[in-house]
């Protein structure tokens, strides 16, 4: 089993910094966003492998993710041993890249990278997100694994009023990973029944939103060779899942938005950034001191 990272994009909204660095190498703390989430896609058992979807515009990622032997003996020489070993273990992960020079949505991003699935499921990361504990993935394989190896998407609860900002989920709680989980707590696990793009409040079929986790059937990629465009005339990924629907079950397990860390916009990142250092003991006293106080 292999995961997709859709990371092509041009990341306008770090502009200027990204004319330059990817947003997806900026660093959250000393590690790159899209380090943590690589991490994190090889966390599930069976996992082998990470499919980068990537431009050429953007050969720095594919750099990172490459051995650099000089690199590594100078920082030797200098008496960086520890260095030279964290620069070493990053560019040893087990990731290869699929291109997507003409970015037609996230469907057409997935689709990218077919030829590498090798017609088994496969996991989906969107690559502004990441679970520090890394569990997310493992239990969405163990929703699967329990309901016959069907696809899952991991949702979370999203306020009335701001349910038109998202791809909401239809269906009905069948479950629980463990205890006795409400329909919107951690942990629920649902039936999928449809998926709705930005619904009017009045119209949503549920208070629970995609998180950009996805376990998906091989079947998927099939379907995505013909989709039509959707919305924003893009390739929408929820479009194929939509036909899914169709063929196969879909489930869907309820996470807490806050085990994840959001780096897709300036102040989610700087968020991202602060909430880390704030939880790390080897970084607080100093992220306190760089900040001037003892408290936040």
């Amino acid at each position: 089993m292999k995961s997709i990272i859709p990371a092509a994009g041009l990341g306008t909204r770090f502009l200027p910094a990204t004319k330059s660095t990817p947003k997806e190498l900026l660093p959250v703390l000393n590690k790159p966003v899209i380090q943590y989430v690589v991490e994190e896609a090889l966390e599930p058992e069976g996992v082998s492998e990470v499919v980068i979807v990537n431009s050429h515009e953007k050969p720095q990622i594919e750099s990172y993710f490459t051995v650099d032997q000089d690199f590594e003996d100078m920082l030797r020489a200098r008496g960086k041993g520890a260095d030279a070993d964290k620069v070493h273990a990053a560019a040893s992960l087990p990731v290869t890249f699929a291109y997507q020079d003409d970015p037609k949505g996230l469907g057409h991003a997935v689709l990218c990278a077919k030829d590498a699935m090798d017609g088994e499921p496969f996991f989906v990361l969107l690559g502004d997100y990441f679970v520090p504990e890394r569990q997310m993935c493992v239990n969405m394989a163990k929703v699967s694994r329990e309901h016959g190896g069907a696809s899952v998407i991991a949702v979370a609860p999203v306020p009335a009023d701001q349910v038109s900002r998202y791809g909401i989920i239809a269906g009905q709680q069948v479950g629980s990973l463990a205890g006795e989980a409400g329909p919107e707590e951690p942990g629920a696990v649902w039936k999928v029944t449809g998926l709705v793009e930005k619904p009017a409040p009045e119209e949503a079929p549920s208070h629970l939103f995609i998180v950009g986790r996805y376990l998906l059937s091989p079947r998927v990629m099939e379907l995505l060779e013909t989709q039509g465009p959707g919305a924003g005339g893009e390739i929408q990924l929820t479009d194929a899942m939509q036909r899914l629907l169709d063929e196969q079950e879909m489930y869907a397990l309820v996470v807490d938005p806050m085990e994840g860390c959001d780096t897709g916009t300036p102040a989610a990142w700087a968020a991202t950034n602060a909430r880390l250092a704030l939880q790390d003991p080897s970084q607080r006293a100093a992220f306190y001191e760089a900040l001037g106080t003892d408290t936040i």
